[in-house]
């Protein structure tokens, strides 16, 4: 693990190369109250990568993980995280990457794809589809949840998944819902329509979060959607099918 600075904050980051060296690099965003470790290394997907011929390239976003932390919601919009994850790559000297998003960082994916177009080559999100447009339901039971004194008083059952996660991960609660309070901005059908880089949505077909993957694919000129077969929000990350999809979607798209 490394870290380097972006507009004030100490961003952690990995970088792991194939056996080979090298490697086309695939920049990992990961989503909400999670960090690199929870959302890439813990299931498979940076030694899934590495093994595949890529250069896996994860970080912890500003308020998560082992990045340094803010209380003020206006730190935690997805333009501004958008712009650490291109940062990262310019600290590293890279001129183009895949960049592959999952929730919160899907929407981070997009947001970096609309003002980065030549640095990113291609986008995967992965749990989050037509939710990047018309929202992802009410969250501010969320925050509530977060900063609550005692969890047994959290009663929304999202609050309370949310809640638990936060504290299993021994993230800062506080963080978060600054985080949270800003991090949900959506795009129009319009901006998203203007992502033409190629493209991979996959969605869990119990996943209540998310929304649709072919209303969103729908929206793109150049991509598709992948069932993500009898999984919800939380399991959708580590499912091997949506790791094969992956592989087979770079193989498709190399950089050159």
């Amino acid at each position: 693990m490394q870290k380097f600075s972006h507009q004030g904050f100490d961003i952690a980051y990995l970088d792991r190369a194939p056996e080979t060296g090298g490697g086309e690099p695939v920049l990992l965003v990961h989503g909400f109250a999670s960090s690199m470790q929870v959302n890439w290394v813990g299931p498979g997907w940076v030694k899934t990568l590495t093994e595949a011929g890529y250069r896996a390239i994860a970080f912890d976003h500003r308020g998560h993980g082992l990045s340094a932390k803010s209380y003020d919601p206006n730190d935690y919009t997805p333009s501004l995280m958008a712009g650490d994850a291109a940062a990262l790559l310019d600290h590293l000297g890279i001129q183009k990457a895949h960049v592959f998003g999952y929730s919160m960082g899907a929407r981070v994916a997009a947001f970096m794809a609309l003002a980065n177009p030549d640095l990113v080559a291609s986008v995967i999100f992965g749990g989050l589809g037509y939710g990047m447009v018309d929202g992802v339901g009410d969250w501010d039971p969320i925050a509530e949840a977060l900063i609550a004194p005692d969890p047994a008083t959290v009663t929304h059952p999202r609050g309370k998944m949310f809640r638990t996660f936060a504290d299993q991960t021994k993230s800062d609660r506080r963080a978060l819902a600054a985080c949270i309070a800003k991090s949900r901005e959506e795009l129009s059908e319009a901006d998203i329509g203007r992502i033409r880089q190629p493209a991979l949505i996959g969605v869990g077909t119990t996943d209540d979060i998310a929304g649709s993957a072919q209303a969103l694919a729908g929206l793109m000129p150049h991509a598709k959607a992948f069932d993500i077969v009898g999984r919800d929000h939380m399991l959708s990350v580590g499912d091997r099918t949506f790791k094969a999809a992956v592989l087979d979607f770079l193989r498709e798209h190399p950089l050159s």
